[in-house]
Protein backbone atom coordinates (compact mmCIF):
# COMPACT_ATOMS: atom_id res chain seq x y z
CA UNK A 1 0.00 0.00 0.00
CA UNK A 2 1.32 3.42 -0.89
CA UNK A 3 1.04 5.56 2.18
CA UNK A 4 1.96 9.09 3.10
CA UNK A 5 1.66 10.55 6.56
CA UNK A 6 3.32 13.82 7.46
CA UNK A 7 3.29 16.62 9.99
CA UNK A 8 3.02 20.15 8.58
CA UNK A 9 5.47 22.96 9.31
CA UNK A 10 4.85 26.43 7.81
CA UNK A 11 4.40 26.66 4.02
CA UNK A 12 4.84 23.28 2.29
CA UNK A 13 7.64 22.14 4.63
CA UNK A 14 7.35 19.02 6.76
CA UNK A 15 8.67 18.68 10.28
CA UNK A 16 8.81 14.90 10.28
CA UNK A 17 7.77 12.06 8.04
CA UNK A 18 6.25 9.21 10.00
CA UNK A 19 6.02 6.87 7.02
CA UNK A 20 7.87 7.72 3.84
CA UNK A 21 6.67 6.38 0.53
CA UNK A 22 6.96 8.36 -2.68
CA UNK A 23 7.45 11.67 -0.92
CA UNK A 24 9.78 14.32 -2.38
CA UNK A 25 11.16 15.95 0.79
CA UNK A 26 12.90 18.72 -1.14
CA UNK A 27 9.63 19.94 -2.72
CA UNK A 28 7.30 18.59 0.00
CA UNK A 29 5.24 16.74 -2.61
CA UNK A 30 3.67 13.29 -2.67
CA UNK A 31 4.38 11.70 -6.07
CA UNK A 32 1.91 9.06 -7.26
CA UNK A 33 3.80 5.83 -7.99
CA UNK A 34 1.00 4.52 -10.19
CA UNK A 35 -2.31 5.51 -11.74
CA UNK A 36 -5.22 5.21 -9.34
CA UNK A 37 -7.66 6.78 -6.92
CA UNK A 38 -5.93 8.32 -3.89
CA UNK A 39 -7.44 9.53 -0.64
CA UNK A 40 -5.97 12.65 1.00
CA UNK A 41 -6.86 14.22 4.34
CA UNK A 42 -5.44 17.13 6.28
CA UNK A 43 -6.00 18.72 9.64
CA UNK A 44 -4.47 22.14 10.37
CA UNK A 45 -4.49 24.03 13.67
CA UNK A 46 -4.04 27.76 14.22
CA UNK A 47 -3.10 28.88 17.69
CA UNK A 48 -3.42 32.67 17.59
CA UNK A 49 -6.61 34.69 17.48
CA UNK A 50 -7.18 37.61 15.14
CA UNK A 51 -5.93 35.75 12.10
CA UNK A 52 -7.44 33.60 9.39
CA UNK A 53 -5.71 30.64 7.81
CA UNK A 54 -6.51 29.00 4.49
CA UNK A 55 -4.87 25.75 3.42
CA UNK A 56 -5.39 24.18 -0.01
CA UNK A 57 -4.64 20.69 -1.21
CA UNK A 58 -2.94 21.08 -4.56
CA UNK A 59 -2.88 18.54 -7.40
CA UNK A 60 -0.23 19.28 -10.03
CA UNK A 61 -0.27 22.97 -9.08
CA UNK A 62 -4.07 23.36 -9.05
CA UNK A 63 -6.16 23.74 -5.88
CA UNK A 64 -8.60 20.86 -5.36
CA UNK A 65 -10.03 21.58 -1.90
CA UNK A 66 -9.42 24.15 0.84
CA UNK A 67 -10.06 24.54 4.54
CA UNK A 68 -10.41 27.75 6.53
CA UNK A 69 -10.11 28.68 10.20
CA UNK A 70 -10.99 32.29 10.86
CA UNK A 71 -12.83 32.81 14.12
CA UNK A 72 -11.25 35.99 15.51
CA UNK A 73 -12.24 35.32 19.12
CA UNK A 74 -10.71 31.85 19.63
CA UNK A 75 -7.13 31.08 20.49
CA UNK A 76 -7.10 27.60 18.92
CA UNK A 77 -9.10 26.51 15.93
CA UNK A 78 -8.84 23.62 13.48
CA UNK A 79 -9.53 23.32 9.77
CA UNK A 80 -9.86 19.91 8.13
CA UNK A 81 -10.78 18.48 4.76
CA UNK A 82 -10.41 15.37 2.65
CA UNK A 83 -10.83 14.27 -0.94
CA UNK A 84 -10.50 11.38 -3.40
CA UNK A 85 -8.39 12.25 -6.46
CA UNK A 86 -7.72 10.26 -9.62
CA UNK A 87 -3.98 10.57 -10.22
CA UNK A 88 -1.71 9.47 -13.02
CA UNK A 89 1.74 8.04 -12.36
CA UNK A 90 4.04 10.96 -11.51
CA UNK A 91 1.25 13.35 -10.47
CA UNK A 92 1.99 15.48 -7.39
CA UNK A 93 -0.12 16.38 -4.37
CA UNK A 94 0.82 18.78 -1.57
CA UNK A 95 -0.57 21.34 0.86
CA UNK A 96 -0.22 25.07 0.31
CA UNK A 97 -0.73 27.63 3.04
CA UNK A 98 -2.65 30.30 1.11
CA UNK A 99 -3.28 32.72 3.98
CA UNK A 100 -2.10 33.22 7.56
CA UNK A 101 0.62 31.31 9.38
CA UNK A 102 0.84 28.19 11.48
CA UNK A 103 3.33 29.42 14.06
CA UNK A 104 2.84 27.18 17.07
CA UNK A 105 0.08 25.14 15.42
CA UNK A 106 2.28 23.23 12.97
CA UNK A 107 3.04 20.50 15.52
CA UNK A 108 -0.67 19.67 15.72
CA UNK A 109 -1.25 19.65 11.95
CA UNK A 110 -1.21 16.57 9.71
CA UNK A 111 -1.46 15.56 6.05
CA UNK A 112 -2.04 11.97 5.02
CA UNK A 113 -2.79 10.07 1.86
CA UNK A 114 -2.99 6.56 0.46
CA UNK A 115 -3.87 4.60 -2.66
CA UNK A 116 -7.50 3.47 -2.52
CA UNK A 117 -7.84 1.78 -5.89
CA UNK A 118 -5.13 1.12 -8.51
CA UNK A 119 -6.18 1.55 -12.16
Amino acid sequence: MDLLYCSLLHENIWDRLLVISNFDEERSNFIAPRKGIYSFNFHVVKVYNRQTIQVSLMHNGWPVISAFAGDQDVTREAASNGVLIQMEKGDRAYLKLERGNLMGGWKYSTFSGFLVFPM
